[in-house]
């Protein structure tokens, strides 16, 4: 049996103030100053790791808020003294998407590379648009065997990438015409090319090296190719570069080396494909498809053709259909895509990414049961590096967390740690689960539960479906 995969992490400590939910505010005016005070039996050790923090304060308004909310110095100060205050700052950060919640989640798996666990507990909605109207199934989590990042049993979150053959010829002993290029990575994600608004410099040198270190792939646009730096030779087997309509051919000494490439949706692509297939006969390439009004159909129509090996399905940042008032989702259209290939018999032969309002882990791994076979993030890496979604920099404006002069370690250590944390958070689902291997979770949506599926079996005779509203 081959090594599990494993990511080496290690703390990577925020540059600056931590922007927590809420924080403790202490009365001490009529404090009895209690030998066995509260604040100092609190389990997760806010009251020490307070007082360090306000030894070392520069900043005169940078409040303590990294309470977990747990309530016990709250409920058991002799004088009630104690209550906790919500962070203002922290209820202004994001969007309706990319919500405070995912901030903070993201904040602490860059710092810890570790699953986060909050001390309140789940307080929210229990469905909601997007991923959130998706449950997945947990009936395996009893089996101690089956513990994700604790069990005894391997479980596999290895991927290939490109067309497979429906069937195969046998000429004597090997298959007559040989086999197509495949591309494994050890894990179903893919770094993509940032929105044009979030596009900085000096990230194209952290993202490749972050994929060399995870065994990943990261896609650079090859309008930013000069800005990945000038020791790219090492890192070429990790890199995969976009091409769009108006962009060159690359020659062998680029293409030679890597073993995924990605092109443009446009009306030229079998053309395109047999020319960079004519430099590098091994490389396997991907379609950038848009998800917008017709993104749909033109997946489907490109999957059918025997000379498509990956369809890339991008919706906005948010998750949504490109373009349209009442957009759908990405893990709804993925769906669509995914049932019929599955209808015509070909869904095997083709590898379909998908992009966009991947925010979490689960996530991803909900993703995958939609139909995908593996996942392309961009947003949650920058945010990885403290950025507050605030669309300052999209806007022109200067960016409040200055990314742009993070330091190139610090870059590569927090982006790693947000891996590392989804790779691990995807064994815990898939443990307990019951699925040994990714490959194994695309499409499984018996595993799964959806909202609009429940709600009209349930309600539709009675209200009327609302699918159809």
């Amino acid at each position: 049996m081959p090594d599990k995969y494993h990511i080496k992490t290690k703390p990577i400590p925020p540059r600056r103030p931590r922007i927590g939910k809420v924080g403790v505010v202490d009365w001490r005016e009529d404090c009895a100053n209690c030998h066995n005070c509260v604040k100092k039996a609190c389990v997760f050790d806010r009251y020490r790791e307070e007082t360090s923090y306000i030894r070392g304060l520069r900043e005169t308004d940078a409040f303590f808020f990294q309470c977990m909310g747990c309530f016990s110095c709250v409920q058991q100060c002799t004088k009630g003294l104690l209550a906790l205050s919500p962070n203002p700052v922290y209820e202004r950060l994001g969007n309706t998407y990319w919500t405070p919640q995912i901030l903070e989640t993201t904040w602490a798996q860059a710092e810890t590379a570790k699953i986060p666990v909050s001390g309140a507990g789940y307080r929210g909605r229990f469905s909601g648009p997007g991923f959130d109207s998706m449950w997945t199934d947990m009936s395996e989590i009893v089996r101690p065997t089956r513990d994700g990042i604790h069990g005894r049993e391997y479980i596999s979150t290895a991927v290939d990438i490109g067309r497979k053959s429906a069937f195969l010829h046998f000429d004597e002993d090997s298959p007559a015409g040989g086999l197509p290029p495949l591309a494994d990575i050890p894990m179903p994600m893919i770094i993509d090319m940032m929105p044009r608004g979030y596009r900085l410099p000096n990230l194209l040198p952290i993202f490749k090296t972050v994929a060399a270190q995870t065994g990943i792939i990261a896609i650079v646009d090859s309008k930013d190719w000069q800005l990945a730096g000038n020791d790219l030779e090492q890192y070429l087997p990790n890199l995969a570069i976009y091409l769009d309509t108006s962009a060159p051919i690359p020659g062998c000494e680029l293409l030679g080396k890597m073993r995924l490439v990605e092109i443009s949706d446009d009306g030229d692509v079998e053309r395109r494909i047999e020319e960079l297939k004519k430099i590098n006969p091994d490389i396997v390439v991907a379609v950038r498809v848009e998800m917008d009004s017709g993104g749909i159909d033109r997946a489907v129509e490109y999957a059918r053709k025997p000379f498509i090996e990956v369809l890339h399905l991008v919706a906005d940042v948010n998750g949504d259909e490109i373009g349209e008032k009442k957009p759908r989702f990405i893990k709804d259209m993925v769906r669509c895509v995914h049932n019929s290939l599955v209808e015509s018999g070909i869904r095997n032969e083709v590898t379909l990414m998908a992009g966009g309002g991947i925010a979490l882990p689960e996530h991803m791994a909900k993703q995958i049961i939609c139909g995908a076979d593996l996942v392309t993030i961009n947003v949650p890496l920058l945010i990885a590096l403290e950025c507050m979604a605030c669309r300052d920099c999209n806007d022109g404006r200067s960016c409040p967390a200055k990314i742009g002069e993070i330091d190139f370690k610090y870059g590569v250590g927090r982006m790693t740690n947000l891996i590392a944390a989804w790779h691990d958070q995807l064994i815990e689902v898939m443990g307990a689960m019951g699925i040994r291997e990714v490959r194994r979770l695309r499409g499984e949506v018996g595993r799964a539960l959806f909202f609009e599926d429940l709600e009209e079996a349930t309600f539709g005779k009675l209200f009327g479906s609302r699918k159809n509203s």
